[in-house]
């Protein structure tokens, strides 16, 4: 949970999952095991995903219950800096939380920026209320976070941000097998090319 971050900064990093998955998901298993591989810490999740239920519990008790598991977490290791990478939902607890909380950075993969792919519904006031460092990583072809309309809000937004753009990827930054084969890729050149993306935005933090 607590490590050397790019050789010079003890980070606490908490990944949030999506709206639809637990940790347990071998999605959020594998971005565990990347970033402990590219980053050199070990990463913990946030988990809020309950067994026997459907959904997520309600937002506001999600952002209490993320702040107070990483208020939680800071007690029980007394990190000098923080990092919350959140999946689609989980990023955007993630920001809502820094609002009110002590945060160096933020990285948010897949941010559902428009309400049920709706353009019209976007979810950017908290982006627009941000101070913290962000990173966005994005699928080029994700329908709940056009990348035109990502570039608008980014140009608004206070805080320094960021964005790795995954050409062909989808909410989940996957892209089609047609597309990998064509460039002899893989998804996991793919997933590396995102981990180095976060370990690189993690090193540029401010100490």
């Amino acid at each position: 949970l607590v490590g050397e971050v790019g050789n010079t900064v003890k980070s606490l990093k908490r990944v949030t999952p999506g709206a639809g998955v637990p940790s347990t998901h071998p999605w959020m298993q594998n971005e565990k095991k990347g970033l402990t591989e590219i980053v050199g810490d070990e990463t913990s999740a946030y988990e809020y995903m309950h067994e026997g239920r459907k959904g997520p519990d309600p937002w506001r008790q999600l952002i209490a219950d993320h702040r107070k598991a990483l208020q939680g977490a800071r007690e029980k290791h007394q990190p000098e800096s923080t990092i919350l990478i959140g999946k689609s939902m989980g990023g955007r607890i993630g920001c809502h939380v820094s609002l009110g909380e002590k945060v160096d950075g933020l990285v948010c993969l897949g941010y559902p920026l428009c309400a049920m792919s709706n353009r019209t519904k976007l979810r950017d006031e908290v982006l627009r209320a941000l101070t913290v460092p962000i990173l966005f990583a994005q699928g080029a072809r994700d329908p709940l976070c056009p990348l035109d309309l990502l570039q608008t809000v980014r140009a608004e937004m206070k805080a320094p941000n960021f964005l790795h753009v995954v050409d062909g990827g989808d909410h989940s930054l996957r892209v089609r097998v047609r597309q990998l084969q064509a460039t002899s890729e893989t998804q996991e050149d793919i997933n590396r090319q995102i981990f180095k993306a976060i370990a690189d935005f993690i090193d540029q933090l401010p100490n």
